[in-house]
């Protein structure tokens, strides 16, 4: 940031007065311009056995896999983010959505904040962001070419709660994610 959206003039960084971090101030207006995480919402879309996987057309990493999800807006919730994220990129309805996996990624300034959910029915198909969407057994997913490391880990998770019924809401640190890709040899990426 170089200028004060709210009055035009150069801003700096230094540390306001009562706060603890570096932030951009305007000198003339004295505007302090806060930066937060954005957050990412999504869905694993459900039908049946099989999950909904979109295979992206926009880059970061345009043509790997990756489930539905993208920012939130202002004036959504997150499971109408996730909802219309779904519907944007695989054309798709889902139901009954319940907050799965969370993840912190600080290094990028974002969350990740993906839903299970159901599809309502097979009418999908390939949104603007999106150059195919399929559905995958669990043999069927494509671990090699899955875009992000959340998407990987969200998937696994899901099939290994699957054989118990119960899906508690999964919230791991980055570290703990970097560290079990690094020991794994299913995701590249």
């Amino acid at each position: 940031m170089k200028f004060c959206s709210h009055c035009g003039n150069p801003v700096s960084q230094l540390v306001p007065p009562g706060d603890n971090r570096l932030r951009h101030v305007c000198g003339h207006c004295t505007t302090v311009h806060y930066q937060n995480p954005r957050i990412v919402a999504g869905c694993l879309p459900v039908w049946g056995e099989q999950v909904l996987l979109c295979r992206r057309a926009i880059e970061p990493r345009r043509g790997y896999w990756t489930l539905p999800a993208g920012f939130m807006e202002n004036g959504e919730t997150l499971e109408q983010a996730a909802a219309r994220e779904t519907a944007e990129e695989a054309c798709a309805r889902v139901r009954d959505l319940s907050l799965y996996t969370l993840f912190d990624l600080p290094h990028i300034n974002q969350v990740y904040m993906l839903f299970r959910a159901e599809l309502v029915d097979l009418d999908f198909a390939a949104g603007e962001e999106s150059l195919d969407v399929r559905l995958f057994l669990e043999s069927e997913i494509p671990w090699s070419e899955l875009a992000f490391p959340t998407i990987g880990r969200t998937l696994e998770c899901y099939f290994a709660d699957r054989q118990q019924h119960v899906y508690p809401v999964r919230n791991e640190p980055l570290e703990a994610l970097r560290a079990h890709y690094r020991n794994t040899s299913n995701f590249v990426g």
